[in-house]
């Protein structure tokens, strides 16, 4: 019976394990939405950065856009409380347009909070938006992020999914691209994204959806195990006397 005792004790240790396990949090990343959009074409990228930390804020948000996949026309839509920056590079490769050639472009924004009030606090997240186009004939392009806080740490968003299709620790932003004609509903992805609601959203729903499934099943086994450990308890006592 004493080993009964142990081995039910280890079950309910198990199932609290699990417990704890469904009720932490996911890991938040910085991410680009829409995450799909057509080449060629021009999009509304919208940067969203949620804060990780509980003792410091977001002060600063750099997005790197890379010089092999350029985006000929870059502009940012203001943003109440931060600053932007965006700094432009001479192009390797210029880009061919109606106009001529485009021999620069812009390579770097960073978006940096007017004062501590106006940070990304913890448990908030902000959003920052960009106007692009027209997109490059590639199937993605790859925002390296830097995201820093106000206690200097500097959180580098800049990795690219494994071979093994397994995501990394801190991944890139990522948008991927398709021919035009293979895009169906593109626009109107980014018109649901732009209210606020769209892939972001249905992303959010459903981690916050499978955390409160297993949640539900991890409450689920600690009360089997608890009731399994009463009733090999009950069983103890009432053994007979040797």
């Amino acid at each position: 019976m004493r080993k009964v005792l142990i081995r039910s004790g280890a079950v309910v240790a198990g199932a609290l394990a699990t417990v704890l396990l469904a009720a932490a949090p996911a890991s938040a990343h910085v991410t680009v939405n829409p995450s799909n959009a057509a080449q060629g074409g021009y999009a509304k990228l919208t940067f969203r950065v949620p804060n990780e930390k509980d003792n410091a804020s977001t002060t600063q948000v750099e997005v790197n856009i890379p010089q092999d996949t350029p985006i000929a026309s870059v502009s940012v839509k203001p943003l109440t409380g931060w600053t932007a920056t965006a700094t432009k590079s001479k192009l390797a490769q210029p880009i061919k347009s109606d106009d001529g050639e485009i021999t620069e472009a812009v390579t770097k924004i960073v978006w940096k909070a007017n004062s501590p009030d106006t940070a990304i606090q913890p448990g908030q997240f902000q959003e920052f938006d960009v106007s692009a186009g027209p997109l490059p004939e590639t199937d993605k392009i790859v925002f390296k992020a830097l995201q820093t806080y106000s206690d200097g740490d500097v959180v580098r968003w800049i990795e690219e999914p494994a071979a093994d299709g397994k995501e990394p620790a801190h991944p890139a932003p990522t948008l991927k691209l398709a021919k035009a004609s293979s895009v169906s509903g593109a626009a109107t992805a980014t018109s649901a994204d732009a209210n606020g609601s769209g892939t972001a959203k249905a992303a959010d729903d459903t981690a916050r959806s499978r955390a409160g499934l297993g949640l539900g099943f991890g409450i689920a086994a600690l009360v089997v195990a608890l009731a399994g450990l009463v009733l090999a308890g009950l069983a103890w006592r009432r053994r007979p006397a040797s």
